[in-house]
């Protein structure tokens, strides 16, 4: 039996001022407008300025998040920031938030599942929660990819973007948001999808780049729309509850074209669907986040909305939550 006492609270989302749009690219690299958005549906991506970092636009994630609910964050005993562009190896990009926030006692760490990183977090911070050992966290899906973006590669630098999704969690056994979950990873296709650090090498295969995202299109895609559909049962089993009960899905927003190939196998109309790449791009952890907040802006998500949320991408990590929109 799936047990939480754990709920969302409050939502908040923060995306940088500049943009790239698909006639920016153009000048770029040899692309169209007409190329990119019938292979991905993107439109344009936001891009953080020189001195602008995941911290800082964590922080305005968050800092949106208290003027629209009216939180306080002072209380808040855990940071979790799902990125993988920290602004430093060390510190964590949480503890400059937590920094920034001026809060006095909290646990700060950063997560790493690429592209699952926020629905991650969100299974840590049920887990933790319900187990008792904290009452309120803050979980932020946060990321700066033009950083990591090699704008010379016309196969990647269309995709991606920056932005910040952040949500509250707090302690609340009446009215738990989680109903299940499913997790699991592929990390011998980790090579279809990386951005290298100290190893030039992965299981004895020599890499291609050392500092920019490196991503197999067409073996990400294929492991994507085989994987996720299952996934999506598996969650839904996990709640004994059928599939066509799901107000609203919320997939990774990588590429349109992807999402249209899921949904299609899973037999979740895309008119129920919510995503965040058309104005933004992939912004990897920070997809999920912005797509819900996106449809609280919109009116589209209800109190008491079943979401089922799916985070997949580098690893290759994939998770899933069922979810009860409670706010």
């Amino acid at each position: 039996m799936y047990i939480s006492k754990a709920r969302i609270t409050a939502i908040g989302s923060y995306v940088p001022e500049k943009r790239l749009t698909n006639y920016d690219l153009e000048k770029l690299v040899e692309t169209n407008d007409e190329w990119i958005v019938k292979r991905t549906g993107i439109k344009e991506r936001r891009i953080t300025d020189e001195e602008e970092f995941t911290s800082d636009i964590s922080y305005k994630a968050v800092r949106n998040l208290i003027e629209r609910y009216d939180k306080s964050v002072e209380d808040v005993d855990m940071i979790i920031v799902c990125t993988l562009t920290p602004d430093f190896k060390t510190p964590s990009v949480a503890s400059l938030v937590q920094a920034k926030l001026g809060i006095k006692n909290s646990g700060a760490i950063d997560l790493n599942a690429a592209c699952a990183g926020f629905t991650y977090g969100l299974h840590i911070a049920n887990g933790l929660i319900t187990s008792g050992l904290n009452k309120k966290i803050l979980v932020i899906g946060a990321e700066t990819l033009s950083k990591v973006t090699d704008y010379k590669d016309r196969t990647t630098c269309i995709l991606f973007g920056d932005g910040a999704g952040a949500v509250l969690v707090e302690f609340d056994e009446e009215q738990p948001s989680f109903l299940s979950s499913h997790l699991g990873s592929e990390g011998e296709g980790g090579r279809h999808l990386y951005c290298s650090n100290l190893s030039k090498r992965m299981f004895e295969e020599e890499l291609a780049n050392s500092d920019k995202i490196v991503q197999n299109g067409r073996e990400v895609y294929r492991w994507a729309i085989t994987t996720v559909p299952k996934g999506m049962q598996s969650v839904m089993k996990n709640a004994s509850i059928p599939l066509n009960e799901v107000d609203w899905f919320v997939p990774h927003s990588a590429n349109l074209r992807m999402i249209e190939s899921i949904c299609e196998r899973s037999g979740v109309p895309i008119e129920r669907t919510l995503y965040s790449l058309v104005d933004y791009g992939n912004t990897s952890s920070a997809t999920i986040p912005l797509s819900l907040d996106k449809g609280v802006n919109e009116k589209k998500l209800r109190n008491g909305d079943k979401v089922l949320l799916y985070g997949f991408g580098g690893g290759l990590a994939h998770a899933g939550l069922l979810i009860k929109w409670t706010f």
